[in-house]
């Protein structure tokens, strides 16, 4: 039995990241760390242009260790001071979704991470990061993160967490050290949803921002080095360039599936994902030609199952979703 799906077949598609949305885009931050920029490799990255940070530990600008894209940053290497877990280092952004102006954020950045010479290993991070201020919007309170992409160098593995407190989730992918990835984060704050891709592959999908009803501004989004053992550091260290942040209006989300699997007694079952509220009808064909309506599903969270109890016996099977009126 053969199995297909198509999506977004009614309206915009709810952009994968990188991808282009309505509007142009805004240039919110964006940095090569050039020398030219005013970046000079004899001194940290942390009190240049702008950049700070929380926690210590080494941090700095190399020259061409990207060959040929001239100077990068980099943290980790050198341990921290005392008993400190994590350095985090941030330009700060600062940015307030207007409406339905603006509410697509894109951040961009090349890395590599190059693995210990001794026996320990950390992990290392992208975390973004809301902003609040007082009630006349005068003076920053606070920040508290919302989500972050981890890439943990015991085992090489690519995770995600929100801010539902439940830890880190394995999103199955893996990377390879001292190996180059470009990595995109989509933020759609008008549907409060993000996702991630690494090299082009989709990492995280359709995810909330935040799950605490955050506030939803966008502070910054922070590199850090979260240690395993802060008695007992790597050396291990992330190198990252072309860091960038942009924002655009989001177009309205069509559905897009994604393909659980057959289960024992030859049910299909698919996941759809959209937007939060939103209702999707799903159809099915057997030739591609003629599409039946199969059901109409919504959810509050912007994530649905259908489950069909129609497919065993089936020679073959195509499914997509149109948002339904």
């Amino acid at each position: 039995m053969r199995f297909g799906w198509l999506a977004g077949l009614a309206g915009a598609a709810f952009p994968c990241p990188g991808q282009s949305a309505g509007g142009q885009p805004q240039a919110l931050y964006s940095t090569g760390f050039e020398f030219s920029e005013g970046y000079d490799p004899r001194y940290t990255l942390v009190g240049q242009n702008g950049w700070v940070s929380d926690g210590s530990g080494s941090n700095g600008l190399l020259t061409n260790f990207f060959q040929g894209d001239g100077q990068q940053a980099f943290l980790g290497y050198s341990p921290p001071d005392g008993t400190n877990a994590t350095l985090n280092v941030w330009h700060p952004i600062n940015y307030v979704p207007a409406g339905t102006n603006g509410t697509l954020v894109t951040f961009s950045a090349l890395l590599a991470i190059t693995d210990s010479s001794n026996t320990n290993w950390d992990d290392f991070r992208w975390s973004a990061y809301n902003f609040y201020t007082n009630a006349v919007g005068t003076n920053t309170l606070g920040a508290s993160r919302l989500f972050s992409l981890d890439f943990d160098n015991y085992y090489l593995t690519i995770n995600y967490a929100l801010d539902d407190g439940k830890g880190f989730v394995s999103t199955g992918v893996s990377f390879t050290n001292s190996v180059m990835y470009q990595l995109v984060i989509s933020m759609d704050f008008q549907n409060n949803l993000w996702s991630a891709t690494v090299n082009g592959v989709n990492v995280v999908n359709a995810k909330p921002i935040t799950t605490a009803n955050a506030v939803l501004t966008l502070g910054d989004v922070d590199a850090v080095w979260a240690i395993y053992d802060p008695a007992n550091p790597g050396d291990n260290y992330m190198v990252f360039d072309n860091y960038k942040l942009s924002a655009q209006s989001a177009p309205s989300i069509a559905p897009s599936l994604q393909t659980v699997g057959l289960m024992s007694n030859g049910q299909f079952l698919l996941q759809v994902y959209g937007a939060p509220g939103a209702a999707y009808t799903i159809e099915s064909s057997s030739d591609l030609l003629t599409w039946l309506p199969r059901t109409t599903l919504n959810s509050s969270n912007g994530v649905m199952d259908f489950l069909d109890t129609n497919a065993p016996g089936a020679s073959a099977k195509f499914y997509r979703a149109r948002s339904a009126p």
